[in-house]
């Protein structure tokens, strides 16, 4: 048994055992503030329980699903989210269905195990998973975590270099030191993004390769408020030795409990957002957002958002029409629309959820969609997604005084909106700030379905707020 300090050791105990009775877990999972530590709560996440209750399986299920009807990701997709326009169910979220001919439709020969790789993408692939790592690290996202650890191994990377990501940059260049100070600040404090801040990154990135990146680590904090939010546990082994083409694949144990060098046994992450208590971390995180604006400030800041010019390249609105028209979607060429068409296919996987966050697909109603698009993009600051909610909730028939109230303490609302918007506001935030409770308090009000379909859209804005507010779009 690795040592802990004691009373991280008491919290880890605490939140272990609470989750395998039939007592939800109150607090969300502790965040471990060493290497050794953390090694040993993603052996943990292997025993996790679910979350979300799953209907006897059926022949339809075992006839669609194939050797993935026991899978409890997939199951929960199939049973309780409607498919969006132009998608087809598979492996991992829903993707949309590539055209015949278009670029991408055969498979690329990239040494990597990229999917929807663009021809203009010129990131690596072990960079851009150093990124999800420093995200899900940020986001105590123990699933996605663990995953990045195979996938860096497999890319070559040792035990050290994986450990200097958590504890030490010195030994990276100035411009990755750059691109993970962004990746943390995009994933904790996206309140704080700002020329200044897209100035840093771009000493060392093209406008493009900002993009690609915001792109990339927004997928990355959707996927974790996904897999946090359903509660998955951990794969049992490594399933991506070996994978990828001409990609090295580096020796990984299936098991996490692996050695770690002196140099990283106990150096405290520099990552993390660790809450510490008289020097030393509690295990507890903490989330970093600032008390909301007054409504005549919000009003100001809307009509000078209505007048910026975006930080990041747009593509041309006739070619994001047409991009628009082979994916079948009938919505409006947008500011949104044109930045994720600089990446056509990687935009391809995001768009039909993009597309329907303000339709009502399946048990949420436009409302709460609208509504929690609003709660979700204030704590953010994302001011583009805060217009764009602002106009629908006014087309829905919203007072100002109801839209306003929604930065409040919601008791004029239901108690089913109570429970559903406490949910999705403390995963929103970060999943640190997400618990067992809060899933089982929705879970109470509402169904398996409604909390699932709750999970997937604040995946939807967690992606769509960062990679907006980064590129600094003008709201139409």
């Amino acid at each position: 048994m690795l040592k802990k300090s004691a009373l991280f050791f008491s919290l880890a105990a605490m939140g272990f055992s609470a989750s395998f009775g039939d007592t939800p877990v109150k607090t969300p999972r502790p965040i471990p503030a060493t290497r050794a530590e953390m090694k040993e709560l993603l052996e943990d996440m292997k025993k996790r329980p679910y979350r979300i209750p799953l209907p006897e399986l059926t022949e339809k299920e075992k006839q669609e699903l194939g050797e993935r009807s026991t899978n409890y990701e997939a199951r929960l997709r199939f049973n309780y989210i409607p498919l969006a326009e132009g998608t087809v169910f598979g492996a991992g979220r829903p993707r949309t269905a590539t055209p015949a001919g278009a670029p991408g439709s055969a498979t690329a020969p990239r040494q990597d195990f990229t999917r929807n790789a663009d021809e203009n993408m010129t990131l690596t692939y072990q960079f851009k998973t150093m990124l999800f790592w420093i995200v899900a690290r940020t986001n105590n996202c123990q699933y996605c975590l663990g995953h990045q650890e195979w996938k860096l191994s497999a890319t070559g990377m040792s035990d050290d270099a994986i450990a200097a990501l958590d504890a030490d940059w010195s030994s990276y260049s100035e411009a990755e030191q750059a691109a993970f100070a962004y990746a943390r600040l995009l994933t904790y404090e996206p309140h704080r993004i700002s020329d200044e801040e897209i100035a840093k990154v771009a000493k060392h990135y093209t406008p493009l390769q900002i993009v690609e990146m915001t792109m990339s680590m927004g997928g990355n904090n959707a996927i974790n408020r996904w897999k946090e939010g359903i509660g998955i546990p951990q794969s049992s082994g490594n399933t991506f030795a070996g994978r990828g083409g001409a990609v090295p694949a580096a020796e990984h144990s299936d098991t996490f409990l692996t050695p770690t060098s002196t140099r990283f046994k106990d150096a405290r992450s520099i990552v993390a957002p660790l809450e510490i208590f008289d020097g030393k971390p509690s295990g507890q995180g903490i989330t970093n957002r600032p008390q909301l604006e007054t409504r005549d400030e919000v009003l100001v800041t809307l009509e000078k958002v209505s007048k910026r010019t975006p930080r990041l390249p747009l593509v041309d609105e006739a070619v994001a029409a047409t991009w628009l028209k082979d994916n079948s979607q009938d919505i409006p060429v947008t500011s949104w629309v044109r930045l994720i068409a600089n990446f056509p296919n990687e935009g391809r996987g995001r768009l039909p959820s993009l597309a329907s966050r303000e339709k009502q697909t399946g048990d949420l109603t436009e409302l709460q969609k609208a509504q929690l698009n609003w709660i979700i993009a204030r704590q953010d600051r994302a001011w583009y997604a805060v217009g764009q909610a602002f106009k629908t909730l006014k087309s829905l028939g919203q007072t100002e005084d109801q839209i306003f109230a929604l930065d409040g303490e919601w008791k004029e609302l239901s108690a089913v909106d109570q429970a559903l918007f406490r949910f999705a506001k403390n995963l929103a935030a970060s999943p640190i700030a997400s618990s067992d409770e809060d899933a089982a308090a929705a879970l109470q009000q509402t169904s398996p379905s409604t909390v699932v379909q709750t999970v997937n859209h604040v995946a939807s804005c967690a992606y769509f707020n960062r990679v907006t507010e980064a590129a600094g779009l003008a709201i139409e």
